[in-house]
């Protein structure tokens, strides 16, 4: 019985995560994505619109995450790399917080 609950949870789970990577995607020309193992805090899905934006969401698990991927159906990639990480496009405020800190840009903050 425990297992039939944990079931449909993972598939609630899965569905509404589908559902943000689809908002997403429309909103955005389409969207593809890779999926991020993060250990025991889940797998992370990182989003790419054919607009360059990028946004990211946590699945409790693999499974779960690969399911709600599938189900929006978006294309995955294996690795973060090469014509899908030039993708990207990053605007003043990702520059301020990735390097703009460290040699004494603005904090954003």
């Amino acid at each position: 019985m425990a297992d039939t609950k944990q079931v449909k949870q993972a598939e609630r789970r899965a569905a509404r995560l589908a559902k943000q990577i689809g908002a997403f995607a429309k909103a955005h020309g389409n969207a593809e994505g890779q999926l991020e193992y993060l250990g025991q805090m889940g797998t992370r899905i990182v989003l790419v619109g054919d607009d360059g934006a990028w946004g990211d969401l946590v699945a409790p698990s693999h499974d779960i995450a690969q399911s709600a991927a599938e189900k929006a159906g978006i294309t995955l990639h294996e690795s973060f790399d090469g014509e899908f990480a030039a993708k990207v496009r990053t605007g003043p405020y990702e520059w301020t917080r990735m390097a703009g800190i460290q040699v004494g840009g603005p904090s954003n903050g």
